[in-house]
């Protein structure tokens, strides 16, 4: 039996031993301010060296019954065991870099790329970083299966890009930094330019912009082949230490490099500067843009929307989406509703109005939600006869409002004495698939007694008896009196509530 007591014990309690990490050169540029990581040393728990216990007796047993015969393992199903088996075990989940490591013991075993990857992978994404590194070293010292002669394993570098980018997330750029240079090492040719946009770009979010900077310098010194990202990173880490002078100066000398800015390069000089109180120069940044061909995204027009309403400038704003729009380059997908919403909160409906109705008429139909919000700013600035013309607008071009909003303008309508309006503007809605509640119907009829129009209000009425909307003849009777106070109204309907 391969899986005894004593090479169980051995294995959960050494579960971290691999050949020794190779001991990296310093950096080819430039030196770390500080020696490179110890890794810390794993003490075996004592009770792990007396008699096994029953957890280990249960992980004999699931291994025996899960883990292929050790003669016959290959690669392959060694993942697969990693993948589907012990992966998703509750207890044995965090042994599978132990199962991983005792593989390395056997002699007709060795691992490839695949096992490295998914290794790699896996101890990233729990975080296990000192594990990750001692992995990292143990592939630096055993080669895949298939690197041939003096050629490296074409899948050495995804391998590390990996791990490298587990470590710059985790803000642990001395690891980083060392599994870049080990890898370097071991591949043929140079780096892929997007290796080192991850080591630059871990330096820039550690808020180590002058790291960041020897990078830069040590990349142009190996020629690598910067690409807009390298840019738009160290654009980006210049904009977070406000030194806007610098991120011109590396925008103009993308320019003159022949490497073509993007949006993201201009949407991270537009934030920096209107997250910095530099409105003019955030805006300026984007007519620059417009005539420069590059197109617009959701994300500009959001950063400059933004930008420009926290200043208290909305209403420059709202002129700046008019404008967009009448150039051609504000994104169909751009949603406009908050700008709505903020100008109808300082009581510039109007404004907003006219923003809708330029945009709409452009092509930029605005969503249901900007719609209502609309309506009801012009409701309560007291503009309810445009608020009126806008929802019937709304209702033609299929857009159906809530109960709510609807019947809070019907009831502004038929408090300025316009319930007529009001009726026709639910004759309307019930076409386009609005179904009026009692509310609705209650404050037509409320409409309609106010300005004594009896026969309009009896016809409501009845329309509700039909819908089943009354609870009692007592309701009804109320209602028909409020309408007219002299003669019989029950007739046929009074006996079809009896019944």
């Amino acid at each position: 039996m391969r899986w005894n007591k004593n090479n169980v014990i051995n294995l959960v309690s050494k579960s971290n031993h691999l050949p020794a990490p190779l001991t990296p050169p310093s950096p080819e540029i430039y030196r770390l301010p500080h020696p490179p990581p110890q890794l810390p040393k794993i003490s075996i728990p004592p009770t792990l060296t007396l008699s096994p216990s029953p957890r280990h007796s249960s992980f004999v047993n699931y291994l025996e019954n899960n883990l292929p015969h050790h003669q016959t393992l290959t690669p392959q199903t060694l993942l697969g065991f990693l993948r589907s088996k012990i992966r998703h075990h509750p207890l044995f989940a965090h042994y599978d870099f132990a199962v991983f490591n005792w593989a390395t013991t056997l002699d007709t075993f060795r691992h490839d790329h695949e096992s490295f990857l998914w290794m790699s992978r896996s101890l990233a994404a729990t975080h296990r970083f000192d594990d990750l590194y001692r992995l990292l070293s143990f592939i630096a010292a055993n080669p895949c299966p298939c690197s041939s002669g003096i050629f490296s394993c074409p899948h050495l570098e995804p391998i590390f890009r990996s791990a490298i980018d587990s470590y710059c997330r985790a803000g642990k750029m001395d690891y980083a930094l060392l599994a870049f240079d080990t890898m370097k090492r071991l591949i043929d040719g140079k780096p892929n330019i997007g290796v080192y946009n991850t080591v630059m770009n871990g330096y820039v979010k550690s808020g180590e912009m002058d790291k960041a900077l020897r990078f830069y310098q040590r990349m142009g010194k190996e020629r690598a082949k910067l690409d807009v990202c390298t840019f738009n990173i160290l654009i980006n880490g210049y904009c977070r230490s406000s030194r806007f002078d610098m991120a011109l100066d590396l925008f103009r000398e993308m320019k003159e490099k022949g490497c073509e800015p993007n949006v993201v390069s201009f949407n991270t000089l537009i934030s920096g500067f209107l997250g910095n109180g530099k409105i003019d120069e955030g805006v300026k940044m984007a007519y620059e843009m417009i005539e420069l061909g590059c197109r617009f995204s959701e994300a500009t027009c959001e950063i400059l929307v933004d930008g420009l309403c926290r200043e208290g400038r909305v209403d420059d704003a709202s002129g700046l989406v008019i404008d967009l729009s009448n150039k051609r380059v504000l994104p169909n997908e751009f949603d406009y509703g908050g700008l709505v919403e903020k100008l109808c909160r300082e009581n510039k409906a109007d404004r907003a109005m006219e923003m809708v109705d330029e945009l709409w008429k452009n092509g930029q139909i605005p969503c249901l939600i900007a719609c209502t919000t609309l309506v009801d700013g012009l409701r309560k600035s007291g503009r309810r006869e445009k608020a009126s013309g806008f929802m019937e607008k709304m209702l033609n071009t299929g857009m159906v409002p809530d109960s709510v909003t609807f019947n809070l303008l019907l009831r502004d309508l038929c408090d300025s004495d316009h319930s007529m309006d009001a009726n026709r503007l639910r004759v309307l809605a019930s076409s386009k698939g609005f179904e009026p509640d009692e509310t609705t119907y209650y404050v037509l009829v409320s409409g309609f007694r106010k300005e004594g129009r009896r026969k309009e209000g009896e016809a409501l009425v009845n329309e509700m008896l039909d819908k089943d909307m009354l609870p009692d003849i007592f309701t009804y009777n109320r209602l028909m009196d409020g309408l007219s106070r002299t003669g019989n109204y029950f007739g046929k309907k009074c006996t079809k509530l009896k019944s």
